[in-house]
């Protein structure tokens, strides 16, 4: 893996926006933890077709405003382009540096009449260079397991290809528990001349049951081994969550030693699973150097 190897490693966290009083302070609070590992930036989801279109932008906004780099998902599903360069305005005039340009789901029950303007992420990127030039640094994102929509293998890779050169700067996979998936996604693309660093999505383990419904919608295999495991433990929560962050754990470490350029966790607005594998991995090394400089 050669490819990502050239790539400063950098670490971030990612939230949904809160939906409740007590969610957004939760989120603060969550927020608070994560900060002091000094990552690179936080992202803030999107809801399907534009669900929480408000709410992703004053939560990106507001943390902006706190100190780290936060960068807000934009999908152009169910999104016209007046409506995204009013984002994109409101972004820039935020301070906003980072954006995570994806196709994003078709609400339920809309069909092909959802997706607006643009159908695929490529046309979004496109457009916010059209629209931005170079302020924002744009993520996109990859599936090491393939997307569960796309006709084929090849197909999906070229679809990554598209977006990269409409001038994607770097990628966020899918999260996944099979780091041969990740290994092989990375050979393919360096074969098509692909060049960006791909980060890998890391989803922890804390309720399996969730991590199986959230698997199941967005393609992600759940190896047999961790299934077999996870059902012996039965109702035991303690050993369910100790399995899973020692399984997590090792994963992550597989990764960064073959030169994955850093790590992207699915935080779910909790900070302490995350926490808990960034220390198992001593990144707090990390965390020093920047202090230090």
């Amino acid at each position: 893996m050669k490819s990502q190897k050239q790539f400063k490693r950098r670490f971030s966290f990612e939230f949904f926006p809160p939906k409740s009083d007590k969610g957004a302070e939760t989120l603060h609070q969550t927020r608070d933890k994560l900060a002091t590992l000094k990552p690179e930036f936080f992202s803030v989801t999107f809801g399907a077709g534009g669900s929480t279109r408000e709410g992703t932008k004053n939560t990106v906004i507001e943390l902006n405003q706190k100190g780290i780099s936060t960068a807000p998902h934009l999908s152009c599903v169910g999104s016209d382009k007046a409506i995204i360069s009013d984002l994109l305005d409101a972004y820039k005039e935020g301070g906003v540096e980072r954006i995570v340009a994806l196709r994003g789901d078709i609400p339920s029950g809309m069909g092909n009449t959802g997706y607006g303007e643009m159908r695929y992420a490529n046309e979004l990127v496109e457009y916010i260079r059209e629209h931005s030039g170079d302020h924002f640094s744009l993520e996109v994102a990859a599936y090491p397991e393939f997307h569960p929509q796309a006709q084929s293998a090849e197909a999906d890779l070229m679809n990554f290809k598209r977006k990269v050169e409409a001038g994607a700067n770097s990628a966020i996979t899918q999260y996944f528990f099979n780091v041969e998936s990740y290994f092989h996604f990375i050979d393919r693309l360096e074969k098509m001349g692909v060049d960006i660093p791909v980060v890998p999505g890391i989803m922890p383990i804390v309720n399996f049951q969730k991590v199986v419904q959230f698997s199941e919608m967005c393609g992600a295999d759940v190896p047999r081994w961790i299934r077999k495991q996870m059902e012996a433990y039965g109702d035991d929560t303690d050993s369910i969550k100790q399995f899973g962050e020692e399984v997590v754990t090792r994963m992550c470490e597989q990764l960064l030693d073959a030169g994955a350029p850093g790590l992207h966790f699915y935080t779910l607005n909790q900070a302490d699973p995350s926490m808990r594998i960034w220390k198992n991995l001593g990144l707090d090394n990390e965390v020093q150097e920047k202090i230090a400089f």
